[in-house]
């Protein structure tokens, strides 16, 4: 359909999981994508995957951890195309802590990849949308988790709540400007790095995604592709003038009792 035909497209954490899905959807969809992560390897192979489908995509080296790389990554994205037209914050650290048990260090850590690392990437990326007084879009990739969540999640609850606070208000802070700026509160998501989490904290076995979407009421667990079109979606036009949503994009229902 073209949805994001001639968009320049930041995915920041885009090597993989759900980023790489919405880099693929974006592409697919017309738009020039650049996406960034920590690891060159699995970016690099993305990016070359991509290129040979016809696609237009570069690797951007950036750890979201760090500030001044979360805003060096969109100024690379303005360097090579003379603009930023999208952002996806999709990075995410998932490491597990409970309120007695976590570290300042932990604490620390999850801050850094889960709010302050997107919050100076939209920074840089709204200060070139205004300076060009040019409309834009941002997704950040949240997580239904930030309505609470479980007790051993508490460091990541703490910082995504407050991606979703900042979502709405520098959605309301930039409304006049014609830049959207939306969030999508995922729930449990079948990506390697949730493999990873559930082997290395939870003792999961080869089956554990079976085990799990036979817990679900949808039968399966959220699938990156599925959340990448509803991404593009929200990127696109087609999604008119929200902003300042942030969409729980779950099978279960917040506030419904069984």
């Amino acid at each position: 359909m073209g949805l994001l035909d001639d968009k320049v497209v930041l995915v920041n954490g885009g090597s993989q999981g759900v980023g790489a899905a919405i880099a693929r959807a974006a592409v697919r969809e017309g738009a020039v994508v650049a996406v960034s992560g920590r690891r060159p390897e699995p970016g690099e192979a993305l990016v070359a995957e991509l290129s040979a489908a016809g696609g237009e995509a570069v690797y951007v080296q950036a750890d979201l951890a760090d500030a001044e790389q979360a805003k060096a990554s969109v100024a690379e994205v303005v360097d090579a195309y003379g603009r930023i037209d999208c952002l996806v914050n999709s990075a995410g650290l998932t490491s597990r802590g409970t309120l007695l048990d976590t570290t300042p260090e932990l604490f620390d850590a999850h801050i850094a990849v889960n709010l302050k690392g997107p919050f100076f990437a939209m920074q840089a990326a709204v200060a070139d949308m205004t300076a060009r007084k040019a409309p834009g879009t941002i997704v950040n990739v949240i997580t239904s988790s930030a309505h609470g969540g479980q007790p051993f999640l508490a460091p990541y609850v703490a910082a995504k709540a407050g991606l979703v606070g900042l979502t709405r208000n520098a959605a309301h802070a930039h409304r006049w400007d014609r830049i959207r700026i939306n969030g999508l509160n995922i729930g449990w998501t079948a990506t390697e790095g949730e493999d990873a989490t559930q082997r290395a904290f939870h003792g999961a076995g080869d089956d554990w995604r079976e085990q799990a979407a036979a817990r679900l009421p949808m039968g399966k667990l959220g699938q990156p592709d599925e959340i990448a079109d509803f991404v593009v979606f929200l990127l696109s036009e087609r999604s008119g003038v929200v902003t300042g949503s942030v969409i729980d994009w779950d099978q279960n229902v917040l506030g419904g009792l069984d």
